[in-house]
């Protein structure tokens, strides 16, 4: 019969407490710190009251126990002795009232039964009371000869400035990319892993300028790949955004290959990544490329040896124009992440527009619209390698041509310039592709006509000129149509623009010319309203009616006369159509309200 008896497991000590420095030298960054404490120990020139300050994981507290252990050192001591007993270290956190305070005071004066001095270590002073912080002012000021304060934190704004004035301040500073690399090149050679450069140095960019956090990545890498550990095991451990990412990304949009950048982004948000970090990704790759473009910028580039080798290639095929509008390209998608709606949508844009940037046949053309948007882009020929029909993919077809309202009731741009790639095959002759659609002077200058508001000076000139400009494109008035027409065929024409106007959604001006019924003297048209505000309004779409009645009735010496007759009192109920048309004038945002919550009328 055999016992198999399993031994106790060994206790697992973490890389941070295990390597933890024990002297000065072996602090990892903190050079010039290092050397200042060291001399002024030599030199008997140290401070009683030290305040270490600086961001987590970059040595505060293992400086202050060097210190304390070292100012106690007389040669005679053991190797391994600590001064247990002369090192206090207390928490502020959990002890930041005047009673703990106090009990530190009463502490303090009583002397040390080893060594030279009792350095008291206080952690996260910042989280003293005001009251905690007053009362220990006078001992820190003037505490006795054989104490030493160190106080430890990471928000020296929170301390307040009578503490600051009575200490001396060392700054610690985030520790670089290299410094942490090769402090985990060493651990890891002291336990026995095979470590990849680059690796290590996707380690030291996690862990954001703090050694202990780039330690305790390090002993969970190894968790998971033991003794090996390779760049695929960290990216995939950490669940970082690699930077192969951003070189086949990077390769695609060179080559206008539109369809697998898509794809390539949907893998990248399958795999659990967001795409606000994909994006700010992206315009940083954009930027080490373009650093890689000067020898002298290279050195600006914190990445392994291998991989400047491999941005250094991708920026020898890739113009410098292309680098500089693609990062002012994915800044802006960067800028309107948080806020947009549809953000796949908006990184999708931002991609198409970078593909184009170096889209063979591509016009540029800096043109903003009438909605605010920026420069438009051109979609590459590899993006139509399936399609065949031209006139689809330019939007206009060559049957209808350009149309000024679309089906659905939106005005269409009709002046569309559309841009076709040179090298295009659409498998349809050359010849059907219109390059550009001009809309008659008459109809555009009509159009603009009644976008002008007539609300200042400014407006009224621009509508005057509108009207000059109707009136030039008006035929020879020698050969205007003056044909007779009934009172009759006036009021059918009338209604029918009244239908007209129906149709468009001008309810408030349809109430207006529905008040009353217009009287025809000659050739001239008599309105009568109640008020001069009324009377404003309907002038507004006088020349737009009265080139209606001119062409329908076929006589152009026709003309409006609209006064105002106050004593004519005209009682008129407004509908709530009316009333809804009205409120949306002087507020244009309650259409955006009634869409927005879907509200009937």
């Amino acid at each position: 019969m055999v016992i198999f008896v399993s031994s106790p497991m060994e206790h697992f000590i973490v890389s941070a407490r295990k390597y933890r420095p024990t002297q000065f030298k072996d602090v990892v960054g903190q050079q010039a710190i290092t050397n200042t404490l060291t001399n002024a120990i030599e030199n008997d020139h140290l401070a009683q009251a030290l305040l270490f300050t600086g961001p987590r994981g970059v040595g505060k507290t293992t400086c202050a126990r060097i210190l304390a252990k070292k100012i106690n050192e007389d040669g005679t001591e053991k190797t391994d002795e600590d001064f247990a007993f002369n090192i206090f270290e207390l928490d502020a956190a959990s002890n930041n009232s005047v009673d703990d305070i106090r009990n530190l005071i009463d502490q303090v004066r009583i002397p040390p039964q080893v060594g030279t001095y009792k350095v008291y270590i206080i952690d996260e002073v910042h989280m003293l009371s005001s009251a905690a912080f007053n009362a220990f002012l006078k001992t820190l000021e003037e505490p006795p000869k054989h104490a030493i304060f160190i106080l430890a934190t990471t928000e020296k704004h929170k301390i307040i400035p009578t503490i600051l004035s009575r200490c001396q301040i060392f700054d610690f500073r985030r520790i670089t990319v290299n410094d942490i690399k090769g402090h985990l090149a060493d651990v890891a050679k002291a336990e026995g892993i095979e470590a990849e450069d680059d690796a290590l140095h996707i380690i030291a960019q996690k862990a954001d300028g703090a050694l202990r956090d780039a330690l305790s990545i390090f002993d969970r890498v190894v968790s998971f790949s033991g003794k090996t550990m390779t760049r695929e095991a960290v990216t995939e451990n950490l669940n970082v955004l690699d930077y192969t990412y951003y070189f086949g990304v990077t390769d695609l949009l060179l080559s206008n290959n539109i369809p697998k950048v898509l794809v390539a982004y949907n893998e990248i948000l399958a795999k659990g990544f967001d795409g606000h970090h994909f994006i700010t990704g992206l315009a940083s790759h954009f930027r080490d490329l373009l650093v890689c473009k000067n020898e002298e910028t290279i050195a600006l580039l914190e990445v392994g040896e291998q991989v400047k080798t491999m941005y250094f290639e991708q920026s020898q095929k890739t113009p410098t124009n292309f680098l500089i509008e693609a990062i002012e390209l994915a800044n802006a998608a960067d800028l309107k992440f948080k806020t947009s709606r549809n953000q796949r949508l908006l990184v999708e844009l931002c991609l198409l527009q970078l593909a184009s940037v170096t889209a063979k046949g591509e016009k540029k053309k800096s043109s903003v619209n009438k909605n605010g948007a920026s420069d438009r882009f051109v979609l590459p020929p590899s993006f139509f390698s399936n399609q065949n029909n031209t006139a689809e993919i330019s939007g206009i077809s060559s049957a209808e041509g350009a149309t000024e309202t679309s089906k659905s009731g939106v005005e269409t741009p009709t002046d569309i310039t559309t841009d076709i790639p040179e090298d295009f095959d659409s498998g349809t002759p050359s010849e059907g592709i219109p390059e550009k659609v001009i809309e008659r002077p008459q109809i555009l200058a009509e159009r603009n006509a009644q976008k002008v508001s007539a609300l200042s000076i400014k407006s009224i000139q621009k509508k005057q000129e509108l009207q000059r400009e109707l009136v030039a494109n008006q035929p020879d008035e020698k050969n205007l149509p003056t044909e007779n027409f009934t009172e009759d065929d006036m009021q059918t024409a009338w209604n029918d623009y009244a239908q007209r106007v129906e149709e468009e959604g001008k309810y408030n001006l349809l109430s207006h010319l529905t008040m009353g019924v217009p009287k025809l003297e000659g050739n001239l048209i008599h309105l009568e309203f109640p008020n001069s505000t009324i009377k404003v309004e309907v002038e507004r779409a006088k020349y737009e009616l009265l080139g209606y009645l001119r062409e329908r009735l076929n006589n152009y010496d026709i003309d409006l006369s609209i006064e105002v007759n106050e004593t004519a009192v005209k009682r008129y109920a407004y509908t709530t159509r009316e009333k809804f048309e009205k409120l949306k004038e002087q507020n244009p945002l309650l259409e955006s309200l009634r869409k927005e919550f879907d509200l009937d009328i």
